[in-house]
């Protein structure tokens, strides 16, 4: 019986921990031949952007632009590899569309960072809230991936609060 999952979904942001996902899923799948799907969410146009561009197709565009500058080092990545993947940049809200997406592709895992550009992780758990999401309502496994300094960050937070709770 093979494990290793066909189609792995990996949304990235261009943030550290997610080019950690990507890297990860590349040595976990090396033997398996996976094929990915490559996702940047774009979050949904401010009022202030769209008052500002006055051209809605203009701002679409220039989204699906930065979303793509994002995906630039996660497609080196695999193309190094010689992996067989797509992209899809997307705009919407970011946990939503990532499980969407898993879903449309027929993806049997997604492997994302911990944390994203914004690098809000939930202290105790060194999570942020789009990967706590997509870990609590996915239908299909998700690995997590942090990168080194996110998990020595988190020791250090625990080991602070410890050391606080502990102190007369």
């Amino acid at each position: 019986m093979n494990t290793t999952p066909s189609k792995i979904l990996l949304p990235v942001d261009g943030s550290a921990p997610s080019l950690a996902a990507v890297r990860h899923a590349l040595r976990s799948s090396a033997a398996g031949g996976a094929a990915f799907v490559l996702v940047n969410v774009q979050e949904a146009a401010s009022l202030y952007e769209v008052v500002v561009t006055h051209d809605a197709e203009r701002l679409a565009a220039l989204k699906r632009e930065a979303g793509a500058d994002l995906l630039r080092e996660a497609e080196a990545l695999l193309a190094a590899a010689g992996a067989e993947f797509e992209i899809e940049v997307a705009g919407g809200v970011p946990e939503h569309l990532i499980l969407e997406l898993a879903e449309n592709y027929g993806c049997d895992a997604i492997v994302m960072g911990a944390t994203g550009q914004d690098h809000d992780a939930d202290t105790a758990t060194g999570v942020g809230p789009v990967a706590l999401a997509v870990l609590e309502h996915s239908a299909i496994p998700v690995t997590i991936v942090r990168t080194a300094s996110a998990a020595a960050e988190s020791a250090e937070d625990i080991a602070e609060s410890t050391s606080a709770q502990e102190s007369p």
